[in-house]
């Protein structure tokens, strides 16, 4: 018996036990298919994050200040002093003071994001407006409460307004909007497009005197970076009298532990994936060992008209990497539809189509075809042909 009659035999007997055929793939269908979705959305969270990180430019300095207490308290005014005695190594400082506050507008209301910040973070973390103006350092010397709205704030609130000039309540207080910020992420909720920008020194007086607890710095140049991270390492152990009390980190290294955080993500999902074809494995064995049993008959009558072991087992082998091989194109399939529909259609995050995890996605399938195949293939191809023809 050649291989394309061997190959008719196996669809013939799957396209004849459509339900049971179908629940065998599911398995594998499921493993494929999550294996996939899983990885674009990984892939399209560092892509989008990476992106971020890479349009704030080589120079970025980063620093986090960790712990609580009057020791781990640093002014705005001092960050500003510091920044002019070391004009050479850094242009630009912006401290950030963040958290989720309730805005009103009207009878309208909304938690978002507000941050507190000055006009340099404009720049350093490029988010512009497009139209009215960003803060001033006017704003945070004489302590006004203005504010720079995102355009999902903007739609929520003020919708079909132009919102320049508007006032909100931001955790009761009145502001000012003076700008808006342009739009980067659709107006989605729960995006960059949700927040609020105001001055830091309003923003520590509405968040009860609260700490700068990270700031961001822009070296003058790639070349100042390293300079830069030594002068205000030794400039906040000096005023905290601790080096572990802050981190500082530039771009390569924030993008190298993305990338570490990143591959170690790869590998679990890779262990999700070897188990949950590996249990789609198991279900084919044991479908094709009641096969096997069902069609005990069916091998003996072959067998008896000269039938040899090894196209008895090249049948069930073909028959099971059948199985696993059209259950591999449908996990791709509907791995390719919740790419396209669910994180894209959703914009959860950027969408990513890898064509090496669907082909070594599918390339799995069909070895667990081969893998998990070969015993029940096997134990057909040894049946006693006389003892098969006496099988009820």
């Amino acid at each position: 018996m050649g291989f394309f009659q061997a190959y008719k035999m196996a669809l013939k007997s799957i396209a004849g036990n459509k339900v049971r055929s179908f629940l065998t793939m599911l398995g594998v269908i499921i493993g494929v298919g999550s294996v996939i979705t899983a990885v674009a959305f990984a892939q399209g969270s560092t892509k989008s994050i990476t992106d971020s990180i890479e349009g704030l430019g080589s120079n970025i300095i980063t620093i986090n200040i960790t712990g609580r207490g009057s020791n781990r308290n640093i002014t705005y005014e001092e960050l500003k002093t510091f920044a002019e005695e070391n004009s050479g190594d850094i242009s630009m400082i912006a401290p950030i003071v963040n958290g989720n506050m309730t805005l009103k507008a009207g009878s309208k209301s909304r938690d978002t994001t507000v941050i507190g910040s000055n006009e340099d973070y404009e720049y350093i973390r490029n988010r512009h407006v497009q139209s009215g103006r960003f803060i001033l350092s006017f704003d945070n010397d004489y302590k006004l409460k203005t504010a720079v709205i995102g355009s999902a704030v903007a739609n929520d609130l003020f919708e079909g307004q132009n919102p320049i000039g508007q006032q909100i309540k931001i955790n009761g207080q009145i502001f000012k909007v003076v700008g808006l910020l342009q739009e980067i992420d659709g107006g989605q909720d729960s995006s960059d497009d949700d927040q609020v920008i105001i001055p830091v020194t309003v923003a520590q007086r509405l968040g009860r005197n609260a700490r700068i607890s990270n700031f961001t710095v822009q070296a003058a140049d790639s070349a100042t970076v390293d300079p830069a991270m030594a002068k205000l390492t030794a400039y906040l152990t000096d005023k905290f009298g601790n080096s572990n009390a802050f981190s500082v980190r530039n771009q390569a290294q924030m993008l190298s532990t993305l990338n570490s955080i990143t591959d170690t993500l790869m590998i679990v999902l890779g262990g999700i994936a070897a188990i949950s074809l590996i249990v789609g494995g198991i279900g084919i064995m044991n479908i094709m060992l009641v096969s096997v049993t069902e069609r005990t008959r069916e091998i003996g009558i072959r067998k008896a008209i000269g039938a040899k072991r090894k196209n008895i087992m090249v049948q069930f082998l073909i028959e099971a990497i059948m199985i696993t091989g059209i259950g591999g194109v449908l996990g791709i399939l509907i791995g390719l539809f919740c790419i396209r529909f669910i994180i894209g259609g959703l914009k959860i995050t950027t969408p990513v189509y890898s064509p090496f995890w669907m082909m070594l996605s599918f390339g799995i399938s069909l070895g667990v075809g081969i893998i998990f195949g070969l015993f029940p293939a096997y134990k057909a191809a040894r049946l006693n042909p006389i003892e098969a023809l006496r099988f009820e």
